[in-house]
């Protein structure tokens, strides 16, 4: 090796090593003066509203992370060559907070949103973060803002995480600039028809995710090319697509969450089944929290619990013999969501609902992952308590 080739690694060395880590002691809290009205929950509608605040860390590659902030909420300013605006440097996270029986808040599973978060930043060249100090500064920021939790099953507040390129430069790069900020909107249920079933849509001539690509990232580049074909899947009365990959039609996930089936297999034991993680579905947190549950609960003498690939004509096939059980799609947002039926090549699969609007497995799952969520029930550490 050249003395100029050591030399170089050797300053980079030093370089990256007197970069500043994130560091959430450092944390520096400037409250509203002018508080926002609160919407009654009842008017709340998904996304539209916010809180007092926001969080803000940013990031260059000459010192690192600098030191985080929490200030009144405001519009963002940036150069209109930034690199987030024409090339979509930008990943983001989906969360929860819940307010408890005992008035207390609690948030589910921060740990897998920000390993998620790292990994959907580091595919495309944005800076990584310690994942336990973020959720310090997360603690901090609910608590600041915590009026705005509301009360009630199916009612929480959805916490944003967001990091994007803030270099202002037209050529396509590695950013040198960024900004991981949060923000929070309290909602009510995802579907305004509460829990009960949808309909999809299996849809083939468009592809949402492939092996090798990053639909298994929580980039927003992954969103709006969904946007059409699920215009299209409304203006034929369906609420969601179902994602299909490939010439056999494998069946992926929905547009909004991830997908499970249940069939009743020839030994007589119910198969729970869902997509395995190949690249072409998202890593879901409550896809996660669902497995979990179902190989840890679900007696294994009456059930088996698979990620393997299975496609819509085997759904169809089954559904035609009567070994289809139930479907249910799962996903921050929606939490569990019952399937009625899917449309397919012009014909809908229908999808048997036991419990009324729902499969037996689908309530008993939306069950047992509320209680979690909410703190009737103290499971794996799943449950952070805001303090």
């Amino acid at each position: 090796m050249s003395f100029i080739r050591r030399w170089n690694i050797g300053t980079q060395t030093r370089k990256l090593s007197n970069m500043a880590t994130l560091n959430a002691s450092k944390l520096t809290i400037t409250k509203t003066t002018t508080p926002r009205e609160k919407v009654p929950k009842e008017q709340l509608v998904f996304g539209k509203t916010f809180t007092d605040h926001i969080l803000e860390v940013e990031w260059t590659a000459e010192k690192g992370w600098a030191a985080p902030t929490i200030t009144p909420y405001h519009n963002l300013s940036f150069d209109p060559s930034t690199i987030v605006f024409h090339y979509g440097f930008e990943a983001f996270e989906g969360m929860k907070a819940y307010r408890d029986s005992k008035n207390q808040i609690r948030i589910f599973r921060p740990d897998r949103n920000m390993a998620r978060m790292n990994t959907s930043a580091e595919r495309i060249a944005l800076p990584t973060f310690d994942s336990a100090e973020f959720i310090k500064l997360i603690n901090e920021f609910v608590k600041l803002d915590e009026s705005f939790v509301p009360e009630g099953e199916g009612y929480s507040l959805y916490l944003r995480p967001t990091i994007i390129g803030t270099s202002a430069s037209l050529g396509v790069s590695t950013p040198d600039k960024a900004l991981l900020y949060l923000i929070a909107s309290p909602v009510g249920p995802y579907y305004s028809t509460g829990f009960k079933a949808v309909s999809l849509e299996a849809t083939d001539y468009a592809v949402r995710a492939w092996p090798g690509g990053v639909g298994n990232k929580k980039l927003g580049a992954n969103y709006a090319p969904c946007v059409k074909p699920q215009l299209e899947a409304a203006a034929r009365g369906y609420q969601q697509n179902l994602w299909l990959f490939g010439e056999e039609g494998y069946i992926t996930e929905v547009g909004t969450m991830n997908v499970f089936f249940v069939f009743k297999n020839a030994d007589g034991k119910k198969e729970l089944v869902t997509a395995p993680l190949d690249g072409t579905i998202l890593e879901g947190v409550t896809r996660d929290s669902v497995l979990t549950l179902a190989r840890d609960r679900l007696p294994a003498d009456e059930w088996t619990v698979n990620e393997r690939k299975f496609t819509v004509q085997e759904v169809k096939d089954r559904a035609a013999k009567g070994e289809l059980v139930e479907a249910f799609g799962s996903g921050t947002a929606a939490l569990v969501s019952p399937i009625k039926n899917i449309g397919w090549k012009g014909e809908d699969i229908a999808v048997p609902l036991a419990a009324g609007e729902a499969g037996e497995l689908t309530v008993q799952m939306s069950e047992w992952i509320k209680k979690i969520q909410y703190g009737e029930e103290e499971y794996k550490g799943w449950s952070m308590l805001i303090q």
